[in-house]
């Protein structure tokens, strides 16, 4: 899963994450990020919807203001369109499943 030829350029990504990308043939994105460091994810919408997983650590969702801690093995669905932030810490493993093109690669390899 971890090879360099799916590493996401860093400004597809908040700094401080290290993640890659699998493409679908109809546009989606399945994404695994690992955060290296406390940080933050500015607020953004998507065109498409986004699920993800937390696999290991915390990964607090901000909707509206509202802070949704999500805990490793629990999971989230953030309709299109929605605006939303989060807040990670260090050590934080999540999965990301995207319905369009979320992500660009890293072309120096």
């Amino acid at each position: 899963m971890k090879d360099k030829k799916n590493a996401i350029a860093e400004g597809s990504q908040s700094k401080g994450i290290e993640g890659y990308v699998f493409d679908g043939a109809d546009g989606s994105q399945m994404i695994h990020w690992t955060c290296k460091v406390d940080g933050k994810s500015d607020e953004h919408v998507h065109d498409y919807d986004e699920y993800f997983i937390v696999v290991e650590g915390v990964y607090t969702l901000i909707i509206r203001g509202e802070k949704i801690p999500v805990s490793a093995g629990q999971e989230y669905h953030i309709p299109k369109k929605l605006p939303h932030a989060g807040e990670f810490i260090a050590g934080t493993r999540t999965i990301h499943a995207f319905g369009g093109a979320r992500a660009k690669r890293n072309k120096k390899i």
